[in-house]
Formats: C-alpha cells, structure tokens, sequence
C-alpha cells in the first residue's frame, strides 16, 4: 500500500461563468442527496460526478489527485448549472482507516450521504506466472479490499441510521471471463462482484440497494496505465490490442447506466448488451473463448510486418 496521506477540502464549486455572491450560499439546502465517488479524478468516476450532480446529488470525490478533482468539482458545477458542495479527498484508498475517513467526511460535511461508488481501481497485463505476490496483494488491495471495506462499513452506518441507499462497486465485463495476461485483474474483480451480489441479497431488507458496474473497454486513463505494465514483445498475445471498435465505449455511457439505476434493484449495471451475452455464452460454453484466444493469437501484432 502507498503512503499518501489525506488532504481534507471542503469546497463550493460553482459554474465557471457564474459568479456566485456570499448571499447566494447562503440558500444552499441542506437535504440533497449525497453520493461518495472514489477514483473521481477521471474516466468513468468524474463522469458519474458530472452526471450525478445533473439529477441533484452534493458531491464527495476522493482521489489522488487534487488538481484534478478541482476541475472536476467545477465542471460538475458547469454541467448542473448550480452551485454543487463538494467534499474533495485526496487519498489513496487502499490506505488502513480509508473506508472511514472517507464517509466520516461525508457526515461532517453533509450529515448524510446516499450513495457510496467504489470506483477506485486499477489493471495490469501480465502473465500469472511473471506477476509477483506484491503486485498481486496490491492489486486486490485496491480494487476489492478497499471497495468491499467502503461499502460494509457505509452499510453499517445506513443501517444505523435507518436510511437506506445505494452501493455501487465498479466491477468490469472481465469478471465472468478472462484473458490471457488478465488473470489478476480479472480474479480481483471476480471477486469485487460476488462480494456485491451478496451484499446485494444482505441488505436489500434494509432498503439498501447494492449493484456491481460492468464496463467493457473504455477510453480512459485506464488502459495507458494497463499498457506501461505490457512488455512490448507480448502484446501480439492478447485479445485487447485487437479489439473492435465496437466494444469501446465512452465513459459518459456508463456514468448515464449507473445514474438510471440508481434506487433500483438492478444488481448487475452493463452497458453493452452484445457483452453481457458472450459473456453468458462462454461461462456455458468455454471452449468459445479457448477458440476466440486461438485465433487472437494468429493474428499479427498491431504495427508489425506481414
């Protein structure tokens, strides 16, 4: 685990073109819902900040990176045509005492929060046999510890407090399959989705809604983190450097699924049909991947002769 430590912000964004005068903040109300969103920096997180804060909701984004969430504060402001409170923490969430320090700066702020996002996350293309336990406990540490600490103790609290909400674990398409060099990422988020699943059938007597994310490719910062960790001589072997156009999607589609699911039962959140149905058809049928990863790997490498 990293050691950033937290830098706690309370800010009011306000509409760039807009000036906002200290009388008007005054009329702020206070019973807005609340969603928490963390790995709100960029891609599918500040695109569900943007989206969620058009239906109404006050925002708490975490993050590592400040500068970023201040622009992202601003163009949910932009984009709400409203004054929105935000809560920025620049954090890292697989820190120990994370979970609470994140929905303790919510109650402070607000007194309240409605939904908890665990969006936070990371991926790596290696090879099982060439990635190292560190990398491995890493990993997990982010992209299910975290989120499954988020989530039970945000549970916890709604409990208590006899309020219902909604959690939202971002998961991906990869969870009910994998790929070759995917191993790990694909294990972490297997494991993020059955943890929401459970949860899911835990809490629903509660009024507590849980749901896991499915996003196919996206074009976010994701996958230039993905590609760093990709030794140039092994990407001919795998299937996301060949894949179709078709199934990229732009984050802003899967922050609209999320935000029309939300206060709903829905506990799995796709965005590409044509996905979730492979997806269905090789957890029946699994010679059809062993077949599609054959075939990926006769192909030539992008950029290379032949």
């Amino acid at each position: 685990m990293r050691g950033a430590g937290i830098v706690r912000e309370v800010t009011t964004s306000t509409p760039s073109a807009s000036v906002v005068h200290q009388s008007q903040r005054t009329t702020l109300r206070h019973d807005r819902p609340v969603a928490i969103i963390t790995g709100a920096s960029a891609g599918i997180g500040a695109a569900t900040a943007i989206e969620l804060a058009r239906m109404g909701y006050d925002l708490v984004l975490v993050a590592r990176r400040r500068d970023r969430l201040a622009e992202v504060a601003a163009r949910a402001s932009d984009a709400a045509k409203r004054l929105v409170r935000t809560e920025m923490l620049t954090m890292d969430v697989a820190e120990v005492g994370a979970s609470a320090a994140i929905l303790d700066a919510a109650e402070r702020a607000f007194g309240r929060f409605d939904v908890v996002y665990a969006n936070a996350g990371y991926g790596m293309e290696r090879s099982v046999h060439a990635t190292t336990s560190g990398e491995l406990r890493a990993m997990f540490e982010t992209n299910f510890f975290a989120s499954a600490e988020l989530c039970s103790d945000a549970a916890r609290r709604l409990i208590a407090a006899g309020r219902g909400g909604h959690l939202l674990m971002c998961s991906s398409c990869v969870s009910k399959f994998t790929m070759p060099a995917f191993g790990a990422y694909s294990a972490s988020k297997a494991a993020q989705a059955h943890m929401a699943r459970a949860m899911a059938f835990e809490l629903r007597p509660h009024g507590i809604m849980v749901s896991s994310v499915h996003p196919v490719t996206t074009r976010t910062e994701f996958f230039d983190v993905v590609r760093e960790s990709l030794a140039p001589n092994a990407r001919q072997l795998y299937a996301i450097h060949e894949m179709s156009k078709f199934f990229v999607q732009r984050p802003e589609k899967v922050a609209r699924a999320i935000a029309r699911s939300i206060g709903t039962r829905r506990t799995e959140i796709w965005t590409s049909v044509p996905t979730r149905i492979s997806a269905g058809l090789i957890t029946a049928f699994p010679w059809l991947l062993d077949a599609a990863v054959a075939f990926s790997r006769r192909k030539p490498a992008p950029g290379s002769a032949g």
